[in-house]
């Protein structure tokens, strides 16, 4: 069985960098074909796709978060991490980590129970 952890702080001041830690247990996130996201909801909205990075460590973002994203990982802890750089209290929402499938192409099969980010002075 496939778990995610997200953690990382739970205030953040505005201008700050953001660093989010998603510890996957159960598979390897260099396992061939799975790609694993990050993915926000801020309150009273949809979800929100910020960014990815495969199975071989590629990356992409959402061109909405204006190239503060970025993602990396660990492969000795197994674990991937989101920066997001000069956070505004837009970015305040329920950060989550997923696992992707199919190159990507799949559904989410896993997530992890998400955790809550508020941007705040």
């Amino acid at each position: 069985q496939v778990q995610l952890q997200e953690s990382g702080p739970g205030l953040v001041k505005p201008s700050q960098t953001l660093s989010l830690t998603c510890t996957v247990s159960g598979g390897s996130i260099t396992t061939t074909y799975y790609y694993w996201s990050w993915i926000r909801q801020p309150p009273g909205k949809g979800l929100e796709w910020m960014g990815v990075i495969s199975y071989r460590g590629s990356t992409s973002y959402s061109p909405s978060l204006k190239s503060r994203a970025s993602i990396s990982r660990d492969t000795s802890k197994n674990q991937f991490t989101l920066q997001l750089s000069s956070v505004t209290p837009e970015d305040t929402a329920m950060y989550y980590c997923v696992r992707a499938p199919d190159y990507g192409l799949g559904p989410y099969d896993y997530w992890g129970q998400g955790t809550q980010v508020t941007v705040s002075s």
